[in-house]
Formats: C-alpha cells, sequence, structure tokens
C-alpha cells in the first residue's frame, strides 16, 4: 500500500515533469560536454584549459543529472509496487511532508541520520 496520506496522481505527476524537465536539460546540455579540441593554433592555452574546466562542470553536471532520473525511476517503481512512502530501513510511514518536498526520499527522518 502506498502512503495513505500522500495523493499518488499528484506525486506522479511531479516525478515525471521533473524526469522530463531532467532529460530536457540533458539533451540541451550535450555539446557543453563534447571533446575539447586540443589544437594550439585554434584556441590558446589558457582558452583550452577554461574550455576543459567547463567540459568537466557540464559532466559533473549531468553525472547529477543521471543520478536523479535514476531516483525518480525508483521512485516511480515504487509507486507501482505500492510500496511508495515506507523508509527502506525501519518500515515505517515517511512523513508525508518530507515525501512531498522529494518524494525521491528512501527513509525517514530517524533512519535517514
Amino acid at each position: 500500500m502506498n502512503h495513505p496520506d500522500i495523493d499518488v496522481e499528484k506525486i506522479t505527476r511531479q516525478l515525471e515533469d521533473a524526469r522530463a524537465m531532467l532529460i530536457d536539460q540533458s539533451f540541451e546540455s550535450k555539446e557543453s560536454r563534447a571533446t575539447v579540441t586540443l589544437d594550439q593554433t585554434a584556441v590558446g592555452r589558457l582558452s583550452r584549459m577554461d574550455a576543459l574546466q567547463g567540459q568537466a562542470m557540464a559532466k559533473a553536471e549531468e553525472d547529477r543529472r543521471q543520478l536523479a532520473i535514476r531516483r525518480i525511476d525508483a521512485a516511480l517503481a515504487r509507486l507501482d509496487r505500492e510500496e511508495f512512502g515506507e523508509c527502506l530501513e525501519c518500515g515505517e510511514w515517511i512523513a508525508a511532508k518530507r515525501l512531498e518536498w522529494d518524494p525521491t526520499v528512501l527513509k525517514c527522518i530517524d533512519c535517514a541520520d
């Protein structure tokens, strides 16, 4: 049984919207993560270093996006299995406000410590 104090449809919409937004952002930032050309005649040394740093930051952001997508997928799977809102550690219900704030949380506040 899903958490009795949450609106399953609202949470599902919220998760699906967040997932779609993350996928869009991933697509839009694809060019930022592309390989940086190391042609010394085309780009100066400092500009190339800036480009490499920008690429590294874009890749790190993409890693965070992919983690968020996996967490959203897991939350949607818990909703489908009707296990949404149960703490994975103690089995008690996670506070409804906590789930509304972040529907991907896996543990109640006591077990999260």
